[in-house]
C-alpha cells in the first residue's frame, strides 16, 4: 500500500473547506491529497477482487474528488464520513458496470447514428480518425480515460444525459424520449445535448 499524507485535523479541514468555498483551488487540491489515505482504507474492503489495487485506488479517488466538490459543511459533520460513502459508491458502480457487461464489449454497442444514418459506437469516438491512439495504449486505458473525461469535460446536464443514454456509471440505459420525459425537455434538445457531449469527448481524446 502506498504511503499517503496524514489526514487533516478537524480545524484544518474546516479552514480548507472555507477557502475552497471561496474559490481557492489549491485548498481543493489539499483536501483531496490529505484524504487519499481514506481511499486506501475503503479499497481494503475490496482486496482480492479481479481489479488491480492501483485501479481501485484510481476509481476510489474519483469518488473522493466528487465528495470534495459536493460536500456541504452545513449538512454534514465531517468530510471523511461523507467521502467514505462517495468512494464506496464509486467502487460499487464500477463493479456493477463490469457485472452488467464488460467494458470492452460495451465499447462496440451502438450508441447512436452519424449524419449519414450509420450506427456509431463509443469505440468510434475513441478511435476517431487516428488509429494510433489504439496502437499506443491498451483498450482498458482508453475506457478509464473516457470514464474520467465524463467528469472533467461535460456539464452536469451533459453528464446526466450521457449516463442515462448509454447506461454508464451505474445508470440504466434509456431512449432519448425517456430522458426527455424525465428531464422535462424536448427529445430534440436531448439529441443536441448528446451530440455536443460526444463531440467534447471525441475532441479531448
Amino acid at each position: 500500500m502506498k504511503t499517503f499524507p496524514k489526514p487533516l485535523t478537524a480545524k484544518e479541514e474546516k479552514e480548507y473547506l472555507r477557502k475552497y468555498q471561496e474559490g481557492d483551488m489549491e485548498a481543493k487540491r489539499i483536501l483531496i491529497e490529505r484524504n487519499l489515505r481514506l481511499v486506501a482504507h475503503v479499497v481494503k474492503k475490496y482486496q482480492g477482487a479481479e481489479e488491480e489495487n492501483d485501479d481501485l485506488i484510481s476509481i476510489g479517488t474519483i469518488g473522493l474528488i466528487k465528495a470534495v466538490s459536493t460536500f456541504d459543511p452545513g449538512k454534514n459533520n465531517r468530510l471523511a464520513t461523507y467521502a467514505a460513502r462517495c468512494i464506496e459508491n464509486e467502487l460499487l458502480m464500477m463493479f456493477r458496470m463490469k457485472k452488467k457487461t464488460t467494458k470492452e464489449v460495451s465499447l462496440y454497442d451502438p450508441i447512436g447514428t452519424d449524419k449519414e444514418g450509420n450506427e456509431i459506437s463509443l469505440f468510434d469516438i475513441i478511435e476517431g480518425e487516428n488509429i494510433d491512439i489504439i496502437e499506443k495504449m491498451e483498450l482498458q486505458n482508453n475506457v478509464e480515460k473516457l470514464y474520467r473525461l465524463l467528469e472533467e469535460v461535460l456539464s452536469d446536464r451533459e453528464k446526466k444525459v450521457i449516463r442515462l443514454r448509454y447506461g454508464v456509471c451505474g445508470a440504466e440505459e434509456m431512449t432519448q424520449r425517456e430522458i426527455a420525459h424525465q428531464l422535462g425537455i424536448s427529445r430534440s434538445y436531448v439529441s443536441r445535448i448528446e451530440k455536443n457531449a460526444l463531440e467534447k469527448l471525441k475532441k479531448r481524446f
